[in-house]
């Protein structure tokens, strides 16, 4: 955000409370953890989304990486690499970490991580799901209230349950390709405010027809 937008009074992302009276908070100007990233206007409903990304330890070396715009509602959790167990023994048993028992850690390979957990831009993550290590969210998504994500989502599709599965597709394929071409999101927020009408219009011609319009050379 420039100092033209803050001039012109337009939203800011470093803002923490954005609805004066309710416990909504953008994410982004209260991470303090270096493994986690998130983008501009991303909200949470509540104060506290650090407490949402649970078994987040640095030496696993994985992060959490939310792009902009996204919904992430209440009771939401993002479990990472850190609750892994031992799958490839005779026992998951996590004796390393329980006190007197004689035993070495295992390295990080024999615990299985799945790498970083990716969310896109402008998801809508429903109150109390749980997305599970590794999972990588496409643009536009939208992830049912309790589902368990444990595999990745294409870009505008519903999910729901657990586990987690294809509903939908949220648009059609010509609206999605549109969508995915001109990323609305990484535009300026005067440009974003101007495009609001078209964002939230319902005809999907209209919708289509003014994209293409703006994705002409």
């Amino acid at each position: 955000m420039t100092q033209g937008d803050n001039a012109l009074g337009l939203p800011d992302p470093a803002v923490r409370r954005p609805v004066p009276g309710f416990d909504v908070t953008y994410v982004k100007p209260t991470i303090t953890r270096p493994n986690i990233e998130v983008g501009d206007f991303t909200y949470y409903s509540g104060l506290d989304f650090e407490a949402c990304v649970t078994h987040h330890y640095e030496f696993y070396g994985d992060k959490l990486v939310i792009g902009r715009f996204c919904q992430i509602a209440a009771g939401v959790e993002f479990v990472m690499n850190g609750a892994n167990h031992q799958m490839n023994a005779a026992s998951t048993f996590p004796f390393y970490i329980l006190e007197r028992w004689d035993a070495e850690a295992p390295g990080l390979d024999r615990l299985g991580s799945r790498g970083d957990t990716v969310v896109g831009n402008d998801v809508w993550i429903g109150q109390n799901a749980v997305i599970l290590p590794g999972v990588h969210i496409g643009d536009g998504a939208v992830i049912g209230q309790r589902a368990v994500v444990g595999s990745d989502v294409e870009p505008y599709t519903i999910v729901a349950g657990n586990p987690a599965r294809p509903i939908r597709r949220r648009l059609d394929p010509e609206l999605i390709a549109l969508l995915l071409a001109f990323k609305w999101w990484d535009r300026p927020v005067a440009e974003i405010n101007a495009l609001i009408p078209l964002l939230s219009n319902p005809d999907t011609d209209t919708v289509k027809t003014g994209l293409r319009q703006r994705l002409a050379p």
